[in-house]
């Protein structure tokens, strides 16, 4: 894509579609987190299975999924591929609010897995299309919106249908728009097709090209920064309203308040200045693409495990909510912790020509989801298991402080991709697309 690309409204709007869709699948995906303590409840299941269901499993299926749905994006173009799995991952989140067992609970989250793996490689690609580089991050901050206003939606609408109507009309209510919003992708969104040239270097198998794309300088470091860093992520996701039930007696509807509310405002703000940050930077010197990211996660580092080692304690009081001193740093972790994403999504884009850019995100997705979502909740949720004996009420606390412990070995792989990721940008970009 060329820098005299000059986006319109049509641009913006299927943009803003998508990043819609973006936020329902993260809605989705992240709802489970909020009805934790009432599912256990109901079905009598440990915190391992529980990080089984919402981590390991949701990973694994995710992961598998995402690959074929990237290649099939690059083939047919990103818009059909983004509207039917819209539709797909919210069916399924509805039918989870009908599951009558803990199987079949499982069941409904695998169907969501499989749906939600079309979303995010797809729009990457298709905002890469519709945007120059010069743009692309911020452009790319808008569409990662999703996961902060995903969480203020799903963890505060979701805590508080909950809380009113129970967690079965908690799935069933919030899964309903997505269908609706994939509708309308697929009704009003042009599909934008792959140009010839880039087609043609799209249509090798999928293997061979799987590997050119893993031999690209850089690219490996970055897989392991987004798996380091997504592992820390999901399973503060997963768990932190729980933690502030736990550890500071909050109710359900106030935990999802607090950490919908507040980290989905921090992460909200986080992204855009992320993404404003980046395209200013780069144009100065174009390692900065990767820079913003270690600088961003190398500050939430100190944030987050202030947050979970911070003992318990009120800071003040608001809308008759005793707010945790603790919750004070989550803040500043929310606003941070967010940043390694946008610029490591940003820097794909620019390694590959747009017949590759999909199925390159979506193995980076793949890691990123297999090693998040598959690893966080889980490691998480043992961890807690095996602090309890120790710990008691409090072993969430120190099994999120290990989990966040990783951001600090995401920082050392993303310092590694800086010098990779410049030497890349020297080689044109189609030699990179054949292994050149």
């Amino acid at each position: 894509m060329t820098e005299t690309l000059r986006p319109g409204w049509r641009s913006h709007y299927a943009l803003a579609l998508v990043a819609l869709a973006y936020v329902f699948n993260y809605v989705d995906r992240l709802l489970m987190s909020i009805l934790i303590e009432p599912v256990k409840l109901e079905f009598g299941v440990s915190d391992t299975e529980i990080g089984l269901l919402s981590g390991l499993v949701f990973g694994l299926c995710y992961s598998v999924a995402g690959l074929p749905l990237g290649r099939l994006a690059d083939r047919i173009g990103a818009v059909p591929v983004i509207a039917c799995c819209a539709i797909a991952f919210s069916v399924f989140t509805m039918l989870c609010g009908l599951a009558g067992s803990f199987a079949v609970l499982l069941l409904c989250r695998i169907g969501v897995a499989f749906a939600e793996a079309g979303g995010m490689a797809p729009s990457v690609a298709l905002v890469s299309q519709l945007y120059p580089p010069r743009q692309r991050s911020r452009a790319l901050a808008a569409f990662m919106m999703g996961p902060s206003l995903g969480t203020l939606v799903g963890l505060a609408a979701g805590g508080w249908i909950a809380h009113h109507y129970g967690w079965r009309m908690a799935f069933i209510a919030i899964g309903l728009p997505g269908a609706l919003i994939g509708i309308l992708i697929w009704l009003t969104v042009r599909n934008v097709r792959v140009p010839r040239d880039t087609a043609a270097s799209a249509g090798s198998g999928w293997w061979p090209s799987t590997q050119a794309i893993l031999a690209t300088p850089g690219y490996i470091w970055l897989l392991a920064s987004a798996s380091l860093a997504a592992i820390c992520g999901y399973a503060v996701g997963t768990w932190n309203p729980s933690f502030l039930i736990r550890s500071h007696n909050l109710t359900m509807q106030q935990a999802g308040l607090l950490a919908g509310v507040g980290g989905g405002v921090m992460s909200f703000a986080g992204t855009l200045a992320c993404g404003w940050a980046t395209d200013r930077l780069v144009q100065k010197d174009a390692g900065w693409q990767v820079g913003t990211a270690l600088a961003g996660t190398l500050l939430s580092i100190p944030f987050a495990l202030g947050y979970y080692l911070w003992p318990a304690g009120s800071a003040l009081v608001l809308m008759g909510i005793a707010i945790p001193e603790a919750f004070l740093l989550y803040l500043g972790f929310a606003f941070f912790g967010v940043w390694w994403s946008i610029p490591c999504l940003g820097a794909i884009s620019h390694l590959f020509p747009a017949g590759r850019i999909a199925q390159a995100t979506s193995v980076f997705v793949a890691a990123m989801t297999l090693f998040g979502i598959g690893a966080g909740p889980l490691v998480a949720g043992t961890l807690s298991d095996l602090f309890t004996p120790s710990y008691g009420d409090e072993a969430l606390r120190y099994a999120l402080a290990a989990s966040v412990s990783l951001l600090a070995l995401a920082s050392v792989t993303l310092a590694l991709a800086l010098p990779s990721y410049r030497r890349a940008r020297q080689i044109p970009a189609l030699a990179i697309a054949h292994g050149g």
